[in-house]
Formats: C-alpha cells, structure tokens, sequence
C-alpha cells in the first residue's frame, strides 16, 4: 500500500509539473496571415512585341521623328515628354526624361542614338512595376521611303506589375498600324502647308 501511494505521489507530481510548466511556457504565436505574393511565388512576366513600319520619307527625314522630341511632332497629345537633361529638350544619347502613362510615370534614357548607324534605343522605368527597352532600326528602302523595326520588351518587377506589362504588350502589339496612320497623317499635314 505505501509502495502505491509513493508511486501516486510520484505520478502526481509529474503531472503537477507537466502543468504548472505549460502554464508558464510562452503562448503559441497566432497563425500568420498570408503574404502578398513575391517574385518566388508569382514569376515575373517577360514580354516582347515587335512591328514594323514604311515611312514615307528618307532616311534623313525618318530617323528624328523617332527622338523623344522628334516624336512630338505626329504621337499626340499623350506623348509629352519633361527633359531633365538636357534642359534644352533636344535628343541625344544619354538623354533622360518622364513621360506621364495615366496615374504612373515612367523615367527614361536614350541608351543609343545613332543616326549614322540607323540606331535608335531608350530604357525606362516605371518605378516597382516594370523595366524596358524599346529598340528602333532603320533601313531605307529608296530615296524616299524608310522601313522602321521597333521592338518593345517589357519586364515586370513586382507581381503587381505583372498585369502592367500584359495590358501594355497588348498595346505594343497593336502599335505598328497607329503609329503608321499618325506618321502618314503628319506628313499630309505637312504636304498640305506646303502647298499654301
């Protein structure tokens, strides 16, 4: 009987023990809340378009219409771009400006502008969304028309920016015959003061 009454005060001491320590051990932490999704979990989209285009017009009269500045000249109104270098808004190499796209901006710079090698190329930033280039190659057809080859890539930063660049290769894709139309209709123009 002793022997089973030591063994039962043995017994319930340990679980005294057992309970007194879980009592004070730290509480669990809660279940954690899930994350938003990241690069690991999400990849990243990569997106490239391209087109091409016949300008009606030499070499020479083709190749700044496709500066920053130059541009402004036919891709209307949304095309604006703020120079912070050079001040004086001209178009060169290193040159380095924001365009507004709706509620975003994005920051670019001419990595490449060579006439002389039929070679045009901008970068640009539109911050935690997305990078890219656009590529511009020029090869004259005849005295009086130019092929243009433009290639958009886009890459997305940010899973949010994943959506960005779909919606904006979509754009990219359907380009070529806007960006052909408005160059047409900005030489008709010309042609039409021209002739006044």
């Amino acid at each position: 009987m002793k022997r089973a009454l030591h063994t039962l005060a043995i017994l319930a001491a340990a679980a005294f023990a057992t309970c007194a320590g879980a009592q004070s051990a730290p509480p669990s932490p809660p279940p954690s809340s899930p994350q938003p999704p990241t690069a690991a979990t999400q990849p990243l989209r990569h997106e490239s378009a391209s087109f091409d285009l016949v300008v009606k017009a030499s070499l020479a009269e083709t190749e700044p219409l496709f500066g920053p500045e130059g541009e402004r000249s036919w891709a209307g109104k949304s095309w604006n771009p703020e120079f912070f270098y050079p001040v004086s808004a001209h178009d060169e190499a290193g040159a380095v400006f924001k365009i507004e796209h709706g509620s975003y901006s994005a920051i670019w710079v001419v990595t490449q502008f060579d006439p002389g090698g039929r070679h045009f190329q901008y970068a640009f930033l539109m911050q935690n969304l997305m990078v890219g280039t656009i590529d511009v190659r020029f090869e004259p057809i005849d005295a009086r028309n130019t092929k243009v080859h433009v290639v958009y890539v886009r890459t997305a930063v940010s899973p949010e920016g994943n959506e960005h660049v779909l919606d904006m290769n979509k754009g990219d894709k359907a380009a070529g015959p806007k960006w052909q139309a408005a160059i047409d209709r900005y030489f008709a123009g010309r042609a039409q003061q021209t002739a006044h």
